[in-house]
């Protein structure tokens, strides 16, 4: 499951995904724009900027706006810098690996064998679709609710 703070990180890439190219947009826009608290979206926003996601500009005129384009910024990056793992089992994780303390043997564990599995075409999507896929699905899926 996807923790508040990767969620929220997504919507913000989103609508800063949409402004792109224009002026750097202000936190309060975007809280109140996508229902997320304001102290909460200050962090998620610092931790991409962090990341070297998002350019921000203080002052008048100031805020957050992409440093990439949205093409360039796919999912699989968003959820190891705002939620850790993308594997269900510490055992199959790339970057965050922990052997399991009930497993016998790694390489006759039918579990973990499945969970490789979960792992590698969730990992397969997730660095294959992209912040602009994301825009052209609302997009897509608004247009489709629109005509009758």
């Amino acid at each position: 499951m996807l923790s508040k703070k990767t969620r929220y990180a997504i919507k913000a890439l989103v609508v800063m995904g949409k402004n792109f190219g224009n002026e750097p947009m202000q936190i309060s826009r975007i809280a109140a724009e996508e229902h997320i608290p304001k102290k909460f979206l200050e962090q998620i926003l610092l931790d991409l900027r962090n990341a070297g996601l998002l350019y921000s500009k203080k002052g008048a005129g100031g805020g957050y706006s992409l440093i990439k384009d949205p093409k360039e910024i796919v999912l699989a990056q968003v959820l190891r810098i705002t939620g850790g793992p993308i594997a269900l089992l510490p055992c199959v994780s790339l970057n965050f690996y922990q052997r399991c303390e009930e497993c016998m043997n790694e390489e006759t564990c039918g579990i973990r064998d499945v969970f490789m599995e979960v792992r590698n075409a969730s990992l397969k999507i997730l660095t294959e679709t992209s912040i602009a896929d994301v825009i052209e699905r609302e997009n897509t899926l608004s247009d489709s609710k629109t005509v009758i």
